[in-house]
């Protein structure tokens, strides 16, 4: 079991770099969805539709090279070429692309219709976090999980300490001292919003400078085109995963009508939060387990470990789903503040169970990045984001965001089902599928009941929750007391 202790280690405390960041940026949203902090319910459709934007080209101008480091880190021996290259490649891109976005910022303004002030800050803000890319997966690879979780909290704090400041305190300071009403300017809360952003990121940067005058800056071309051979598919379904993940407010925006587009999109993006919990637990779970991966790709029969590693995600996150799901509308003046938003809340079990979905997902793809298949990746990505750009475009004007989230379910339950498929074609692994089965068939049965048959009902809901949790112990158990006789 060293290697289970080993992986849930780096897990909890990647965990605290991802969870502690999300929940105070969490916080972020009852702060937009207060009465009297953004303007109507469609200038946080508006934030939103910008965010969407941040995540497609984060993913472009990474362009598959961090998980091409990891993939080259733990093969090459000349670890400091691996460096070196990637780092160099993605100084070099990155400015090249903050050029040519200020150059034709008011082009790109005009084919987005944001306005051209937010266009300038989140070119600059994607200049910095894109220099960062290297350095943070340098940290995961060389184990350094305690400093990478201690940045990247910090620079979380910051952006919510900015946002308080600009959104809550400034106001009334600029009534009251003559230096802050030279600061405050009227109607500006979305500019506030970046700049507090933009801040957040520069700290970043700066914090990980060392790492730059630690590499020796020797490029390797033919190594390079190794990379970017490998990376290039994982840019594919990078690209594919934005559009399935933040795409469908943009068409939302595009597609309803122009007078309740962005209201939708508030309300939509507001109640979407609530499934923060799946896609913390998830996107933990993977930030500790992809490096893992690669390391135990070479040890005897690492598809047993995980197979086992499925086995335990599957538990943990159905536990994640009926829970939030059966607290969900306890939850949500915690979360929604406004009831503006509320109508939404019907979105809440299916965001939750697509997001449960793509983490089973990311724990099946080891078998096309560790057989360096990763084409594979690209494909299934890719027709998962048809799907949703399918279902989209034929509900939305009939649905609106209702469609959006049944397809961001359909995609990544079929993207779940693809890579099963083909992973026991090329890389057979041991899953206990009767197990995992009965996990994810009563986690679906018992939230989707609590919630669209006993909605408000907490003694049903609790009761199903309780009966999930004694199935799990007793399918567990054993490896349960095993972990808590290690930890004695």
């Amino acid at each position: 079991m060293s290697a289970f202790q080993k992986l849930f280690k780096q897990t909890f405390i990647y965990g605290l770099a991802t969870v502690l960041p999300r929940m105070l940026s969490f916080l972020l949203v009852p702060l937009y969805t207060t009465d009297g902090v953004l303007s109507s319910v469609a200038e946080y459709g508006k934030v939103s539709v910008i965010f969407s934007y941040f995540v497609l080209f984060n993913v472009i101008l990474a362009y598959g090279m961090e998980t091409a480091f990891f993939r080259f880190f733990n093969k090459e021996e000349d670890k400091q070429k691996v460096i070196s290259t990637s780092a160099i490649s993605l100084i070099v891109s990155s400015l090249g692309f903050f050029i040519l976005a200020l150059l034709f910022q008011h082009q790109i303004a005009s084919l987005t219709d944001i306005d051209v002030t937010y266009i300038k800050l989140v070119i600059w803000i994607l200049l910095l976090d894109a220099l960062v890319i290297i350095p943070f997966a340098w940290l995961r690879a060389t184990q350094q999980p305690m400093r990478y979780a201690v940045i990247k909290i910090l620079n979380v704090v910051i952006s919510l300490g900015l946002n308080l400041f600009f959104l809550l305190a400034l106001k009334n300071l600029a009534n009251e001292k003559p230096f802050f009403e030279s600061i405050y300017k009227p109607n500006f809360e979305i500019n506030y919003i970046f700049i507090a952003n933009l801040v957040a990121s520069a700290v970043t940067l700066l914090l990980m400078l060392s790492f730059y005058t630690k590499i020796t800056f020797k490029f390797d071309k033919v190594l390079w085109k190794k990379m970017m051979q490998y990376g290039t598919p994982v840019l594919i379904a990078g690209i594919a995963f934005s559009v399935n993940e933040t795409f469908d407010r943009i068409l939302l925006d595009k597609l309803l009508p122009e007078n309740i587009a962005e209201t939708e999109i508030g309300m939509y993006s507001a109640c979407y939060k609530i499934a923060v919990f799946m896609t913390l637990f998830a996107t933990a779970y993977r930030l500790g387990i992809e490096p893992f991966f690669f390391s135990h790709a070479k040890t005897t029969n690492p598809q047993k470990n995980y197979a086992r590693i499925l086995e335990f995600f599957v538990a943990i996150g159905a536990v994640i789903l009926i829970a939030v799901v059966v607290f969900a509308d306890f939850l949500k003046p915690f979360i929604v503040r406004s009831e503006a938003y509320w109508e939404a809340m019907w979105v809440v079990p299916i965001i939750l169970l697509a997001n449960f979905c793509l983490g089973i997902y990311h724990n099946l793809s080891v078998w096309y990045k560790i057989t360096d298949r990763t084409k594979f990746g690209a494909y299934i990505s890719v027709i998962g984001a048809i799907i949703t750009l399918i279902i989209n475009i034929l509900f939305i004007k009939s649905y609106g965001y209702k469609a959006s989230a049944i397809a961001t379910l359909m995609a990544y339950a079929t993207m779940m089902l693809l890579s099963f498929y083909f992973g026991r074609k090329y890389y057979p692994i041991p899953y206990n599928l009767k197990k995992i089965g009965l996990y994810l068939f009563l986690s679906i049965l018992f939230s989707f009941m609590s919630f669209y048959q006993f909605r408000y009902n907490y003694l049903i809901g609790i009761s199903l929750l309780i009966v999930f949790l004694g199935v799990v112990f007793l399918l567990e158990k054993n490896d349960i007391k095993q972990l808590l006789n290690r930890k004695k």
